[in-house]
């Protein structure tokens, strides 16, 4: 069961947070740079299982809570707001030199293994937490009824988006590493403005109350 009216901007707001480089984009263009595209695309896979474990655990539990409750979702959004924006300027400030992730900089790796680090960044990544938990239940239509199975739904949805939109990153970095891998800068320049998206979100978010 989906909320249909609501489903053209939901595609859109998911779309734009998931586009934004963080935490699971930037570990997949590693992977690419640094062991190629076969090991970008395992650890694709991995961050969607984490991201699955994430949706099942919110559309089980407190995700239900949040769809029904507009004060668990007002604190929900603020201390999820406040996180983005946090993470968001540590981004900016840090500018981290990703050199390390350079073509031959790791060591080989098996796939299973790649796997289950990519399965470890999708299930503590914050930034899936925050739209499980925050983002997803401003579109649940509570008139329609079962909250859970609209959770589920749109989870789902979101988790197929994230999956395209990473494997392309996983294709490109694998396919352009050479080209990353030479100028640390660029990945540092990805990074900053990853962070500056994330501000401009959390801002977003504080300031906008939940949909009708």
């Amino acid at each position: 069961m989906v909320p249909v009216h609501n489903l053209p901007e939901f595609l859109v707001t998911v779309y734009v947070l998931i586009l934004i480089p963080g935490p699971s984009v930037l570990f997949v263009i590693s992977r690419g740079v640094a062991l190629g595209r076969r090991a970008a695309l395992a650890t694709v896979l991995g961050n969607e299982t984490g991201f699955m474990l994430q949706l099942t655990l919110v559309a089980i539990g407190v995700g239900s809570l949040v769809a029904r409750s507009d004060a668990v979702f007002n604190a929900l959004r603020l201390i999820g707001a406040g996180y983005l924006v946090f993470l968001g300027i540590r981004k900016v400030l840090e500018r981290k030199s990703l050199a390390e992730f350079g073509p031959g900089a790791a060591t080989p790796r098996s796939l299973g293994r790649i796997y289950r680090e990519g399965f470890y960044v999708g299930a503590t990544n914050p930034k899936g937490l925050v739209i499980f938990t925050v983002v997803l239940p401003q579109f649940v239509d509570r008139s329609q009824g079962h909250v859970t199975a609209q959770l589920a739904v749109l989870g789902l949805i979101c988790i197929t988006i994230a999956l395209l939109s990473d494997a392309i990153w996983a294709f490109a970095s694998g396919t352009a590493r050479e080209w990353l891998g030479s100028s640390p800068r660029r990945l540092e320049r990805l990074t900053a403005g990853g962070g500056l998206a994330l501000i401009g979100l959390g801002v977003g978010l504080a300031i906008t109350g939940r949909k009708q």
